[in-house]
Order: structure tokens, then sequence, then C-alpha cells
């Protein structure tokens, strides 16, 4: 089978998509060559020995590097000597708070440590729960657990994708603490919902907005609606530094206290102390370096125009195969005002294509040149959950009932989570996004020949 078709993480799916551009793309733009050949809906699919509809070779790489402009400022930062966390880390944090509109921003090792550092000093610990939706990386859940927090499953709306707030309050127990909405895929989830529930819940709000850098809801940035809003950086994102990630708040209490964990509980402005008497809470070390700086700053010049590219695409592609029988692309909220889209998702129904599998669709179109993956994995039933329930830390802290790893999985049961995962989502990449219009014809194109050619490819499947 084809790698891409397969269960792959959403890293692996990136990386592999990201490499095969290599040397192709324009250097300086990553926009992708012209490809120009007859393709149609009558055309002979791909994978039955027609003409693909395009190359895999010809997506725009990711990440990007323009050696002229980028370089720089990183070359001054490794020939000074000055390395670990500095002044150009604190420039970087204006930086982003700034295009975010955020009053602080706080940069640390990745976006997963992010969510355990707002978690952690929120003082959501053991006994505490956090509402989640189970359409999301695995960071999200683990970010809980690291704090010995009890993650609670809400399941989400198909067609956004996103956690659905009609299902949140059912959730709510006297232990709850928090929600955490996952802009996942870079779309927003419905903020006034959610914030109104925690408002009259007395919840805080942590938004992952790992995969979600400047998009919108209501014209405000996510990651700046609720408490504090996390970020990644990682390799694939859309700000890609290799990793980091970051925080932002406008709550100087909360995010001194974040600055004091993630420098080995040292005090910092009003988590006051002195230095020489020593750390002033438990912390740890999770602090960004000034070369990921260097990299971050040259990323984030393009990042706004970039943004704009895939937001323009996804509305063209998207208006290309919503008509396409069996073809749903994502849904936005009213109040989205724009989107990351650090991911392309549609959900795929069979029945439109004469009864042909997931798993047959994606192998067809990747024989088409067109990268695609099924996504994520249902993440509420994996084994993390009961290697964790059966720690001594979790066993200590939780009584024999609430452990109990098949009551846990009758209470959190998202069924719809469950069939997008296992029989509908689709996923592009944020880099196809980069393209031109025609790149984005081709995608529909490819998808129109799998549709007229979906019974001989069915057949060929039961070979």
């Amino acid at each position: 089978m084809n790698p891409l078709i397969q269960k792959l993480s959403r890293r692996d799916f990136i990386r592999k998509n990201s490499l095969a551009g290599v040397g192709v793309a324009l250097a300086s733009t990553g926009i992708a060559k012209p490809f120009n050949i007859a393709t149609g809906a009558a055309s002979k699919p791909a994978i039955l020995g027609g003409a693909s509809a395009w190359a895999e070779d010809r997506w725009p790489i990711w990440p990007m590097w323009d050696k002229d402009n980028d370089e720089k400022l990183l070359l001054e930062v490794m020939r000074s000597g000055v390395w670990s966390r500095a002044d150009m880390v604190t420039r970087f944090e204006k930086a982003w708070a700034d295009m975010l509109g955020a009053k602080r921003s706080l940069a640390v090792v990745n976006g997963t440590q992010s969510l355990v550092i707002a978690i952690n000093q929120l003082d959501i610990k053991a006994g505490d729960e956090v509402l989640v939706p189970p359409y999301t990386f695995i960071a999200s859940v683990s970010a809980i657990l690291s704090n010995g927090a009890m993650p609670v499953f809400v399941d989400i709306d198909p067609e956004t994708f996103q956690i659905d707030p009609a299902k949140i309050e059912a959730k709510i127990t006297p232990r709850t603490k928090a929600i955490l909405p996952v802009h996942i895929l870079g779309l927003p989830c419905d903020m006034d919902r959610i914030m109104a529930i925690a408002k009259k819940h007395n919840l805080f709000v942590i938004e992952d907005s790992c995969q979600a850098h400047l998009a919108e809801y209501d014209h405000k940035k996510v990651g700046t609606i609720g408490n504090v809003g996390c970020f990644s950086f990682q390799n694939s994102k859309n700000l890609p530094i290799g990793e980091g990630g970051a925080l932002v708040s406008n709550d100087d209490k909360l995010m001194d206290k974040c600055f004091s964990y993630q420098n080995f509980g040292n005090p910092y402005g009003t988590a006051v102390g002195s230095v020489s008497t020593g750390a002033i809470m438990q912390g740890t070390k999770l602090r960004f370096t000034e070369y990921q700086a260097a990299i971050g700053i040259a990323q984030m010049k393009r990042l706004d125009a970039q943004t704009t590219t895939r937001n323009e695409n996804a509305t063209y592609l998207k208006s290309l195969i919503k008509d396409i029988p069996g073809i749903s692309p994502y849904k936005l909220y009213d109040k989205v005002t724009r989107g990351a889209y650090h991911l392309f998702p549609f959900r795929y129904n069979k029945e439109g294509f004469k009864g042909l599998s997931r798993q047959d669709f994606l192998k067809a179109l990747t024989a088409e040149g067109v990268p695609c993956s099924s996504g994520y994995a249902v993440l509420n039933t994996q084994p993390f959950l009961k290697d964790t329930f059966d720690s001594k830390n979790y066993r200590k802290m939780y009584s024999k009932d609430m452990l109990d790893i098949n009551a846990f999985n009758e209470r959190n049961k998202c069924p719809l989570n469950e069939k997008l995962c296992n029989e509908e989502a689709v996923w592009f990449t944020q880099n196809m996004l980069l393209g031109t219009k025609e790149d984005m014809k081709m995608i529909a194109s490819a998808i129109e020949k799998i549709h007229a050619g979906a019974e001989k490819i069915k057949t060929l499947g039961k070979k």
C-alpha cells in the first residue's frame, strides 16, 4: 500500500508531502511551476492507467527558506555566541504578541509544553477535569495528563471538525476546571458559545491554537479570546521553526507565573522574590533559544501573506469540490473571519462514489499526484490512557472507579468522532494551498476523475 494512505500521524503525513517538493518549487516564493496537462471529469483515472492529474514533486516545499533575506539575523546570532535565551527571544515574543494583538507572549520549547505550562499555572491538577475534543493531536490530552488532571471528551460537530458547544454542558461536573477548545486544522471553534458556557460555570478557557496561526473569530485572533492561548512552531506548522511553542495572554500575573515555571521557578515580575534566594515555586526548564527566535522572526515576515493565500485557495478549492457527490468540505462558523488552514479537510461518503472505500479513494487520489491522508485515528480509546490510569501516581490520586478504563471509555464515547476518523475525514496539507489557482483546479479534477471512474476503481480493488 502507498504509505500516504496509511494511518499516518499528522507529522509523518506532512513530512512526506513536504519532502516530495524539494528542489522543484521556486526557492524564493515556494510556488510550484505550472504543469499543464489535459484533464477532466471524464478522463481515465491514473490508478486505471490514465495520466496523473498532477505530480507529487510539484507541490510547494515546506518549510520555506529564503537564504538572501532569512539568514542575516540567524548568522548574527550564531556568530555572537549568545545562544541561550536573551534579547532575540524577547524580540520574537514581542513580535508574536503584536501580530496576534495580545498583551504578552512567552516562547517555550514546543507547543505541547505551552499547554502543560498553561494548565499547570492555572492550578489544574490532580482531581480536576478538563473538557477536550477527541479530534485532535495527542498533545492536547497528554498535557492534561502530565498535570495529573483528567480529560473528559466532548464529541465533535462533524461539519466543522470542532468541539460541539451543544454537548459541553452535559459533561460539566463539580470537578470541571477548564474547557480546552482546539482550533484543529486551523479552523476556529465557536468561541462565543464556549466563552458563554465558561462564564456561566466559572471555568477557565485554554485555547489550543497550535494549528491556528492568525486564524480569527469575530476579527479576534484565536488564542487571545480565552484565558490563555497556546501555539506550536513545529516544522509542519504555518510558522515553522523546527520545534518551539508560545503562550499568549493579557493576564500579566498569569504570564509572570508561566515565565517563572519555565525558568526553574525563579521569580519574575509579579511572581516576586530574589534569584539569589532561590526558586519561589516548583518549576522546570523549558526555555526558548536565540537561534530559534531568529528563525521564527524570519518566518513571521511572510506569515500574513501566506495566510491570505491559503484562505483564497481554500475558498476556491471548496467551491470546486462542494457539489461533487460524496464530498462535504469543512464548514466555518458564522463568526469566523479568517482561517489558518493548517490542513484542508473534507468528509468523504463512499455512497457518493459507488461504494468505493475511503482507503481506495485515497489510493486513487495519491495516484493522481495529490498527496492526501485520512487524518487522525480515534484518540479517546488509545492505550496511553490506560497506561496513565495504571500508573502509581494516578492510582494514588483517583478512586478505582474513576480509573476503570472500560467505564471511562463508556462515559467518553464520541460516536461522531469515531465515524469521522474511521470512515470520513480526508486532509490536504497547508503547503498545497500555497500553490496557484491552477493547482486547485488540478485537485478538483483529480477528484472528479475518481468519481467518474469509481465503479471500475472499486472493481480493481477487489482483484
